[in-house]
């Protein structure tokens, strides 16, 4: 790879910080759970499985604690019967919205048809 990159060659992937982007982001629906909060603010359990379709309760529910695990959201539980539980973008999180931005304008240049 070319010395500019942010994966140069000889380095392992992991130890880039493309590696440690990848770790955060990667999978079926990291971002796209991102991407639901950045356009809603706050959302809840039920919300977020609506935004994402076909995506199963316990799949969301370990998705969300990965994000909150890597500081990407926040999980805000509120003390009432039946519980409330919310969840919004950490400052960290707002942070790759631009990055997945420029993921979505690349796309719509370069899609087929």
């Amino acid at each position: 790879m070319n010395e500019e990159t942010c994966a140069p060659s000889g380095v392992a992937l992991g130890d880039t910080g493309f590696g440690y982007t990848l770790s955060l982001i990667g999978g079926k629906y990291k971002m796209l759970i991102l991407y639901a909060l950045a356009g809603n603010t706050v959302l809840r359990h039920n919300e977020l499985k609506r935004h994402l379709g076909g995506i199963a309760f316990k799949t969301l529910s370990v998705v969300l604690k990965e994000l909150e695990a890597d500081a990407l959201i926040v999980r805000k539980e509120y003390p009432q019967v039946p519980p409330k539980v919310e969840y919004f973008l950490s400052s960290k999180g707002a942070s790759l919205i631009p990055v997945l931005n420029t993921l979505c304008e690349w796309g719509e240049r370069h899609q087929p048809g």
